[in-house]
């Protein structure tokens, strides 16, 4: 018996995870991969033992063990035996009457699941990344924002111990675009299993809209297709969060487990932004992470009361537009790694903000134009945030556009986009006519 547990890191970089030689070498319980193998069969036009096993993404020689064990059990038939893998099958009707049976206790059919502890092990070999994040990686990373250089070190630190970052500031200050772009210094990839086995229940971990899958060619190598290599995933969940998001999701249609965001984040960087404005209690989630944060384990719940342990394995990071003050639960602040506050840019740095907002929309920019900008700020004493620049370029952009004449850059534009920007009024001139016809309507037709 081969188990995941006897390989290194480098062994599953280099190689992948290993394919399994015997139905033992899985892991998972046979009867559960025999069940699932029925559920593919079913739904085959002519099934072999081929396109089962590419179903269940495992070797032709297992899969034709269980099939052969449905075969003794008298719920399939085998029509056709020649070469390898050519071995033709057709339902019989006690296979039938099997497979209402395990409809109605479980609707998974994806490929085979993978056991709880190589799923653990897996999350814990790969929860660093390969190479450590130095300032040269975090300043690429965040190479269209102006940041100050200590914000920058603090951040690296945080990507390198995997543990927690606490990110404040006023709103406008680059709290979200910071976070988006904190985990491009998370190098290599990961493999995920698509899904987990536990007590005979399926748990779904892959995710298309949470994961993206990495190229074909970069793995030549042959592995256990249970397993998907995917990039290190971001996750943001913000305002619309509730605790039991954060709990296993069961489906009374698909009956079978969907894996929390937590879960699906292992490896990665999870966001909770907005942090104070969740449909909850700030108390109520910062009590649900006190402990996974402290240990690393998240403790999940089977309907049938069965508790399972989980590695919390992701960067953690609580974005919040709140004063830091305002989360008084001490228990919760102390369980957080580091903690960052972005400040309002000052005069220099949302020049040079503006300046790179420009040059990325292909704007031609002269000072004195930047330098009205400045004065409008000035004269509404109105304090700048790090978000401005790009929002009035692009309020500029759509004027010009409206107007049908070229992107550029004029005192009229600024404070035309100033103006739809921050709610100014708009009022006639003297002698300014008005667009809108004053004619008076005539009589309607009934």
């Amino acid at each position: 018996m081969r188990h995941l547990s006897i390989f290194t890191r480098e062994e599953i970089e280099s190689l992948g995870p290993p394919i399994p030689e015997e139905l033992a070498d899985t892991g998972v319980h046979q009867d559960v991969l025999r069940d699932l193998a029925l559920k593919h069969l079913a739904r085959l036009v002519e099934p072999t033992s081929a396109t089962v096993a590419e179903k269940l993404n495992l070797p032709c020689a297992l899969t034709e063990e269980l099939l052969y064990q449905l075969y003794r059990e008298k719920l399939i038939e085998m029509r056709l035996q020649s070469a390898a893998g050519t071995s033709r099958y057709a339902m019989l009707e006690h296979g039938w009457q099997r497979l209402a049976q395990m409809q109605a206790q479980c609707g998974y059919l994806g490929p085979a699941p993978v056991s709880l502890a190589d799923y653990r092990h897996m999350v814990e070999l790969q929860a660093k990344p390969s190479r450590p994040a130095s300032m040269q990686s975090v300043r690429a990373a965040v190479n269209d924002m102006v940041l100050p250089e200590s914000l920058l070190e603090t951040v690296g630190c945080a990507i390198n111990s995997r543990s927690s970052l606490f990110l404040s500031g006023p709103p406008g200050t680059g709290k979200t675009a910071l976070t988006q772009r904190i985990n491009r210094t998370v190098f290599g990839f990961i493999w995920i299993p698509y899904a987990l086995e536990v007590d005979g229940e399926i748990i779904r971990i892959f995710d298309s809209q949470c994961h993206k899958s990495a190229p074909e060619d970069s793995m030549a190598v042959e592995h256990d297709r249970r397993w998907v290599r995917i990039e290190r995933p971001l996750i943001t969940v913000g305002g619309d969060l509730m605790l039991e998001h954060t709990a296993l999701s069961w489906s009374d249609s698909a009956r079978f487990y969907e894996a929390p965001f937590q879960v699906k984040s292992n490896g990665g960087t999870l966001v909770i932004d907005d942090l104070g404005r969740q449909r909850m209690a700030p108390q109520d989630l910062m009590n649900r992470w006190i402990q996974p944060l402290e240990e690393r384990v998240d403790i999940l719940t089977l309907h049938n009361g069965k508790k399972i342990q989980f590695p919390f394995e992701q960067l953690l990071v609580f974005c919040t537009g709140f004063e830091e003050h305002g989360f008084d639960d001490e228990a919760f602040l102390r369980r957080i790694g580091y903690r960052v506050r972005i400040e309002q840019p000052s005069l220099p740095a949302y020049m040079e903000i503006f300046k790179q907002a420009a040059n990325e929309r292909g704007i031609d920019l002269d000072s004195s134009k930047l330098n009205h900008l400045i004065k409008k700020y000035l004269h509404d004493q109105r304090p700048m945030r790090a978000s401005e620049p790009g929002e009035l370029l692009n309020r500029l952009r759509d004027i010009c556009l409206f107007r049908g004449c070229s992107l550029q850059l004029t005192n009229e534009l600024i404070d035309l986009a100033w103006n739809s920007y921050f709610g100014k009024a708009n009022s006639f001139h003297p002698g300014q006519k008005s667009l809108t016809t004053t004619a008076q309507p005539g009589p309607v037709a009934v």
